[in-house]
């Protein structure tokens, strides 16, 4: 059985402005129905590939095809995708049901049409008690779905969001997460997501591609990108982890084992490493415990340094005897009383959470 054509495909994709390049080697397959997030720190180029998808830009070199139809010349009104910008440009003297409207009255459609349009679109936002409020009588939670509802309703076959939820309150920010996951879900459009932030990548997507300086490092699913992390870069940029230096020393049929110039061993059952190679371990705050799991674990010895509570998860940094330090992030089930600050201790881990990355 031949597999779908990807709703969007970009080869070779290259973008110069004057003597800056701002994308370079973007080779990107995105599915159909997918939210497929774009995520790196500010000027790493996703936006400027977010305004290639959408034709306000154009390639420089390479080829992009949309539905299987290159789209190159073809300007942003006549492409079959739509955006929703951090600023949801509304119209303030429109009420709600006009403006998701706008863009099908623009078209010419027929007024039966667009009621039962914007009417279906609004109850899949949940605001069909809000047709009539203006935008400066809804919070900015609700202006945010109207944008979704004004941008869906056309019924593009990709939604381009540019950090939509940035302007909102961090609780405002979590539940539209939940939301914009549960209007994905009825809409069966494709999501094009674009956000610095790791947490809102981590829980809204399906898939996220990592830029950095204009490149594409990492294309994976969120939990495996996190897990199995193929870069220092990823490692960093994606949540908290500890990082050690290295040399491999060992590489057989159990794993690989390093060394670090104090003399910690870190073994890891799933590297891409040789003798000899200078390495970067990172292990995750999570996967260190003060308790001995059942795989044999690793383990090293240090004082308690600090106890910090973020919400309800408890951080322990634990100064090492070779005056290296680790954070540790003590789960809930945990079967042992962690240690008292100051005390001396036992820091454990195991071979699966041990990832070896080359030194940059």
């Amino acid at each position: 059985m031949t597999p779908p054509r990807p709703i969007i495909e970009i080869r070779a994709g290259k973008k110069v402005f004057g003597s800056f390049t701002a994308l370079s080697e973007i080779n990107l397959a995105i599915e159909e129905g997918e939210i497929l997030t774009l995520l790196g720190p500010s000027g790493c180029g996703k936006t400027t590939l977010m305004r290639l998808i959408a034709g306000f830009d154009t390639l420089t070199q390479g080829s992009m095809r949309i539905g299987g139809v290159d789209v190159a010349g073809v300007p942003p009104e006549r492409r079959p995708v739509n955006m929703v910008f951090q600023r949801y440009a509304l119209f303030p003297h429109l009420d709600v049901f006009e403006n998701v409207a706008f863009g099908l009255k623009v078209k010419g459609l027929p007024k039966d049409e667009i009621k039962e349009r914007v009417q279906r679109m609004l109850h899949i936002v949940q605001l069909d008690s809000f047709a009539n409020r203006y935008i400066d009588q809804i919070s900015g939670g609700q202006s945010q779905r109207v944008a979704l509802a004004r941008a869906l309703v056309n019924g593009p076959k990709v939604l381009l969001l540019d950090e939509p939820l940035a302007a909102l309150d961090l609780k405002i920010r979590q539940h539209m997460l939940a939301e914009m996951k549960r209007i994905h879900a009825e809409s069966g459009t494709t999501f094009v997501y674009v956000t610095h932030d790791q947490d809102e990548a981590m829980i809204l997507s399906d898939r996220v591609a990592l830029m950095e300086k204009g490149r594409i490092v990492q294309l994976d699913r969120p939990k495996d990108m996190y897990a199995r992390p193929k870069s220092l870069f990823a490692a960093k940029f994606l949540g908290e982890t500890n990082l050690f230096e290295a040399r491999v020393t060992h590489v057989n049929g159990v794993g690989t084992t390093a060394v670090t110039p104090s003399g910690i061993r870190f073994l890891a059952s799933d590297a891409n490493a040789s003798q000899d190679d200078s390495v970067t371990i990172s292990i995750r705050p999570e996967s260190l415990s003060f308790q001995s799991g059942d795989a044999a674990p690793q383990s090293v010895e240090g004082t308690v340094e600090d106890i910090v509570f973020i919400g309800s998860r408890p951080f322990y940094t634990v100064r090492l005897d070779d005056q290296s330090s680790v954070r540790i992030q003590v789960q809930r089930n945990a079967r042992n009383v962690p240690p008292a600050l100051h005390a001396r201790t036992k820091v454990f881990w195991d071979a699966a959470n041990v990832v070896m990355l080359p030194r940059p």
